[in-house]
C-alpha cells in the first residue's frame, strides 16, 4: 500500500539568518512588510520605501517574522521618535513616522481593507465610479490628547513600576511621563509613583497572583478635573485614609478617588465591584456643546477634540432635517445619541451594558434633551421590539466593538429598512466585511471618512454612509422583522451570542460546554449529547468566574430571571 506523505515546501528564509529586503507597506500592527522570493516577511520598526537588513526570528507556513538589524536606505518620512522609551514601550507604534505620512498610511489601510475584504471599487474622491475613501481628518495637535490612562503596576528587577507593557510581553516599562497622555493624567502618574513608595503599597505579581495594586486608571474631564481609580487585587488598601489625604493634597484638581476590585486571573482591567473612597461617583466631561457624566466604568472617547470631528461627520452623514426617527444601536453613554437627538424628532439609544445606560440617562437630563429614549439590552432583541411597537427608523447609527457586527445584527438593520445607515468603526477589516454583507441586503457604501483618533498609533477610526441601492442594482433579500423577535426562552440567544456577550462585557472566552453546564443548572432544555465517550474521561467544569459571567448573559437574554 502506498503511504501518504506530506510534501515539505522549502522556504526562502531560515530562522537566525540575516537577509536584505525592500519594505513595500505597513501591516495592520504597523510593522514593515516586504517579500523575499514572494515570501512575506514582517519587520517591526521598518517603513515603506526602505531597504533593510533583518534577522529572521520565526518562520511560519506562509510568512516569517524578523528583527530589524540595519536600515540600509531610510525612508524620507522617517523621523526621530520624541519619546525616550519609545523603543521599549508598546503603547505607540508610529512615532518614527512623520505625522503626514501616518495619515497617508491610515488612509491606505482603509482603502486596502475595502478593496481586499469588502471587494469594493474605491475612488479617489466623490465619484459615481466607486466608493470614495476621503483623506484622513488629522489632529491639530497629535500629542497629549488622551484624557484616559490605564497603566499596569508591577515589579521589574525588584522595583515597583507603573507604565505600559513592553512590546510583545507583559513586562512593564516604568513610565514617568507619557507624551500622548494629557497633563492631568501625567500628574496622576507622577504622584502614584510617589504614593507607592511612601505607603509601601504592594504591587500585583501576575505570576504569583499576589500583591494589591494592579492598575492605575486616570481620567481628565472638564476644566482639568481628575478622577483616579485604583484597581486592586484585594479589597484592602494599606493606610487608606492617609493615602487618600496624600492624593488630595498632591492633586488639587481631583474630584473623585475610587477603588475597583479585580480578583480574577485574567487580562481584564476592571472588576465588577467599585467603591468611592472620596469625592463624587462621576466626573463631568465636555464634548462639543454637551456635558457628560463619566463614571469609573463608562466608555468615553479618549481624544476629545477628534471625537468632536468624528461625531460631526456622523451627524452630517445622517442627513437629519428635524422630523426623523433615529436609532443608535451601540450607544454607550449616549454621546452620539445626544448629537443626533438635537437634530431629529425622536432618538433611541440601545446598549448592552446597564451602567452605561444609567449614565446615558443622566447625560440626557444634564443636557435638557427630552426626545431620546435609552434602552438597556441587546440590539438584536430590542430593535425588533421597537419595530413591533410601530417605531420606523429613518436612520440607524452603529458604533460596534472591534469585532464588528454579527450577521444577525446586520439582518436586523436591513429588516427595519432605514433610508441611511451610518457605521462608525475602529477596525477597517471588520468594517469592510460588514459593508460587503450590507451590500447583499440592499445597502451601498456612498463615502468613507477616516478620522485619526489615535495619533502615533496604528489605529484609525472610520465613518461610513450606507444608503439604499437603486432598485436596478438591488440584490433582493427577503427579511421579515417579525421573525427576528424571539419569544421562547430557549431561543432567546444562541451559544455563539452568549459567548460573544461574555467576551464583550467581561473579556472572558467561554466554551459551549461551559454554557451548556450553566443552562442545565437552571433547567433549560438541552439536547442529548451523543459524544459522551465511556464516561471515564474527566469533563472540564466551568470556573466560578465564568459561571457568573454566563449567568449574567442568561439574565440579559431573559432566559432566566
Amino acid at each position: 500500500m502506498k503511504r501518504n506523505t506530506v510534501r515539505q515546501i522549502d522556504k526562502p528564509v531560515k530562522k537566525g539568518e540575516v537577509y536584505e529586503l525592500d519594505i513595500d507597506r505597513l501591516g495592520e500592527a504597523a510593522e514593515g512588510v516586504g517579500r523575499i522570493k514572494g515570501f512575506t516577511i514582517f519587520v517591526p520598526g521598518a517603513l515603506p520605501h526602505e531597504r533593510v537588513s533583518a534577522i529572521i526570528t520565526d518562520v511560519r507556513k506562509s510568512f516569517a517574522r524578523a528583527r530589524l538589524k540595519e536600515i540600509i536606505e531610510p525612508s524620507p518620512d522617517r523621523i526621530e521618535p520624541a519619546c525616550p522609551i519609545y523603543a521599549e514601550c508598546g503603547g505607540c507604534q508610529l512615532q518614527h513616522l512623520s505625522y503626514d505620512a501616518q495619515l497617508n498610511m491610515k488612509r491606505e489601510t482603509v482603502i486596502g481593507a475595502m478593496q481586499h475584504i469588502g471587494k469594493l471599487n474605491v475612488s479617489e474622491g466623490d465619484s459615481s465610479d466607486g466608493v470614495a475613501v476621503l483623506p484622513v481628518i488629522g489632529a491639530e495637535d497629535p500629542w497629549a490628547y488622551r484624557n484616559k490612562m490605564q497603566f499596569p503596576a508591577g515589579r521589574e528587577n525588584g522595583k515597583a513600576v507603573i507604565g505600559c507593557f513592553r512590546k510583545g510581553s507583559h513586562h512593564i516599562v516604568d513610565t514617568e511621563k507619557c507624551l500622548i497622555q494629557s497633563s492631568g493624567n501625567n500628574q496622576i502618574l507622577k504622584v502614584m509613583h510617589q504614593a507607592i513608595s511612601k505607603f509601601r503599597i504592594p504591587v500585583y505579581d501576575e505570576d504569583k497572583h499576589s500583591g494589591i495594586l494592579r492598575h492605575v486608571v486616570g481620567r481628565e474631564g472638564r476644566d482639568g478635573a481628575l478622577m483616579l481609580v485604583l484597581v486592586t487585587y484585594k479589597e484592602y488598601i494599606p493606610r487608606e485614609k492617609e493615602l487618600v489625604a496624600f492624593l488630595r493634597h498632591r492633586l488639587p484638581k481631583l474630584v473623585s478617588i475610587q477603588q475597583n476590585v479585580q480578583t480574577y486571573h485574567n487580562n481584564v482591567i476592571l472588576g465588577r465591584a467599585t467603591r468611592v473612597l472620596w469625592g463624587k461617583e462621576t466626573m463631568m466631561a465636555r464634548l462639543g456643546e454637551f456635558i457628560f457624566h463619566v463614571s469609573a466604568r463608562s466608555f468615553f472617547q479618549v481624544n476629545t477634540a477628534q471625537a468632536e470631528r468624528l461625531y460631526e461627520t456622523a451627524l452630517s452623514y445622517a442627513g437629519l432635517m428635524g422630523n426623523e426617527t433615529v436609532i443608535d444601536a451601540y450607544c454607550g453613554t449616549g454621546t452620539i445619541t445626544l448629537y443626533l437627538a438635537r437634530r431629529c424628532r425622536e432618538a433611541y439609544g440601545i446598549e448592552v451594558v446597564h451602567p452605561a445606560i444609567a449614565d446615558a440617562k443622566k447625560n440626557a437630563k444634564q443636557n435638557n434633551i427630552h426626545n431620546v429614549h435609552f434602552i438597556a439590552g441587546d440590539a438584536t432583541i430590542e430593535m425588533p421590539r421597537l419595530y413591533n411597537k410601530g417605531v420606523r427608523p429613518d436612520v440607524i447609527v452603529v458604533d460596534p466593538p472591534r469585532a464588528g457586527c454579527t450577521k444577525k445584527v446586520l439582518e436586523t438593520f436591513a429588516a427595519m429598512k432605514p433610508n441611511r445607515i451610518v457605521y462608525v468603526s475602529c477596525n477597517p477589516m471588520t468594517l469592510a466585511r460588514d459593508i460587503a454583507i450590507m451590500q447583499g441586503f440592499g445597502y451601498h457604501a456612498d463615502k468613507i471618512q477616516p478620522v485619526d483618533m489615535f495619533p502615533q498609533t496604528s489605529h484609525v477610526e472610520t465613518v461610513v454612509l450606507l444608503s439604499k441601492l437603486k432598485s436596478s442594482k438591488k440584490i433582493e433579500v427577503d427579511l421579515d422583522i417579525s421573525e427576528l423577535d424571539l419569544t421562547r426562552a430557549e431561543a432567546k440567544a444562541t451559544y455563539a451570542e452568549i459567548k460573544q456577550y461574555v467576551l464583550d462585557k467581561f473579556g472572558l472566552k467561554v466554551s459551549q460546554l461551559y454554557v451548556a453546564q450553566v443552562k442545565r443548572e437552571f433547567g433549560l432544555i438541552e439536547r442529548i449529547n451523543y459524544n459522551v465517550g465511556d464516561g471515564k474521561a474527566k469533563v472540564p467544569q466551568v470556573t466560578p468566574e465564568k459561571k457568573d459571567a454566563i449567568i449574567d448573559a442568561l439574565k440579559h437574554f431573559k432566559m432566566i430571571e
